[in-house]
């Protein structure tokens, strides 16, 4: 058996310790049984921004005649964008593997890993061990217990970004974050968009005046079917059947030559056999950690989506630099989680950070609304953005801004004024009032939202 100071398990975020701890000598191993980069670089955030920001091009296209711009036409080259998406991601994967060849340390185990005993882990036909241990493997589409679905070739969002071929008919189980971009994503380069979604609202875990907004618009573009569940799927040839009911019972039958499933993740942790190390995990199969990255078995550390905290890229990164210090400089830093954004990149995109206004609600804080449209504002007038909004909630006695939620244009950038200004200081909401905003750029919007707030 072999035996290490630190094994890694996961190659995203954790990649950072993996590299640190290697510069600061210890003996390092890193276990992936995938591509090397993690969720993000291979399935996730950077495939789905390229492919997503095409979208956003082809609606430039579509809208520009709003502009008094005729365009005469044009033609999707579906197939050669997928393919530049793919072989750019493949590309960068391939040289964070080939970064490890000839190394002496870190050593990269390219199997997956299962643990035998409390801190051996077998990869392959291998075994080795370490006196800590960070866990990063991550986590996977669920995939629904629906009569028909199984063996019938439908795929996740891993196959929807690799798809040479693009779809007439598309039809999306789920509403969430995934569902919508891709959504977007196939919608605006031509194929028709079915969405089945047993909630109200689409992104319904964003404020509920957002995910209205969104869902408002969507059903502009697309076939929405809020407030159903799918009840069966078959199929017939290449076209898929799915049956959908809603909550008074009414059903109706969608066909498509696509079947997307988007209902959201599960954790990597049970693949791990972690009942051999003792390591806990709730009732969703997320392993439980401290503060400070730690499990309840000393020596045992997790972050990023299989913690189930914040599943995003940009919260992994952030866990990492705590990794860093509490494992490998045997520090004892509890992970600072204030003011972490999120964005959707849909059109509209959503940006996001703090508490909701029904989380304010449920939690009894008196709060006041500081609200304003983008078409209200000269930049936004200039963009013609007439769904756009930006929305601050602060802290009615103190000021403190509590949270920032911002549909329409650029979003996913104007959240950050917000997230500086709640980070900084005392997070108050005159350091946006008080600030000098240029006119007239579109973050005038945000300065307007914090002076109407009363």
């Amino acid at each position: 058996m072999k035996k290490y100071d630190l094994i890694v398990i996961g190659s995203g975020a954790a990649e950072a310790v993996t590299a640190e701890a290697a510069e600061h000598g210890l003996k390092v191993a890193e276990v992936e049984k995938g591509a090397l980069g993690g969720t993000c670089l291979n399935r996730g955030c950077i495939p789905s921004k390229m492919l997503i920001h095409r979208a956003d091009v082809a609606e430039t296209i579509k809208n520009a005649a709003k502009f008094g711009i005729k365009v005469k036409g044009y033609e999707i080259d579906f197939p050669s964008i997928v393919k530049e998406v793919t072989e750019y991601v493949d590309g960068d994967s391939k040289s964070i593997e080939n970064s490890f060849k000839g190394s002496k340390n870190p050593i990269l185990y390219h199997a997956e890993g299962e643990f035998t005993g409390k801190k051996t882990v077998r990869v392959g036909n291998e075994m080795i061990t370490a006196d800590k241990i960070l866990i990063a493997a991550g986590a996977r589409p669920i995939i629904p217990n629906i009569p028909g679905l199984e063996g019938s070739g439908y795929m996740t969002s891993e196959e929807a970004l690799r798809l040479t071929r693009q779809p007439k008919v598309m039809t999306i189980i789920g509403g969430g974050y995934i569902a919508a971009e891709l959504a977007h994503f196939y919608g605006s380069l031509g194929t028709k968009i079915n969405i089945i979604h047993k909630h109200d609202a689409l992104v319904n875990r964003e404020d509920g005046e957002i995910a209205q907004r969104l869902t408002d618009i969507f059903k502009q573009k697309y076939n929405i079917y809020t407030g159903y569940e799918p009840a069966k799927v078959s199929k017939k040839g290449a076209e898929f059947e799915v049956t959908v009911k809603s909550r008074s019972g009414d059903v109706k039958t969608l066909k498509s030559d696509a079947l997307l499933i988007a209902v959201g993740v599960q954790p990597n942790s049970d693949a791990l056999k972690l009942e051999k190390t003792g390591v806990k995990t709730n009732e969703k199969g997320y392993i439980i950690v401290d503060d400070h990255l730690k499990t309840n078995v000393e020596g045992i550390y997790a972050l990023g989506d299989i913690t189930g905290r914040y599943l995003f890229r940009h919260s992994a990164n952030h866990e990492a630099g705590y990794a860093v210090e509490n494992i490998i400089h045997g520090k004892n830093i509890a992970v600072d989680y204030s003011a972490m954004p999120h964005a959707i990149f849909t059109s509209p995109q959503i940006g996001a950070v703090g508490k909701t206004e029904e989380q304010l609600k449920e939690d009894g804080t008196e709060y006041l609304v500081g609200k304003y449209d983008y078409i209200n504002t000269a930049m936004g007038t200039a963009l013609k953005d007439e769904a756009g909004f930006v929305k601050i909630l602060v802290e009615k006695q103190t000021g403190k801004i509590l949270g920032c939620h911002i549909i329409g244009t650029d979003a996913s950038t104007l959240i950050h004024e917000v997230i500086v200004a709640m980070k900084s200081g005392d997070g108050k909401i005159y350091n946006l009032t008080n600030a000098v905003h240029i006119h007239p750029a579109l973050n005038e919007v945000v300065s307007r939202a914090a002076y109407s707030i009363g």
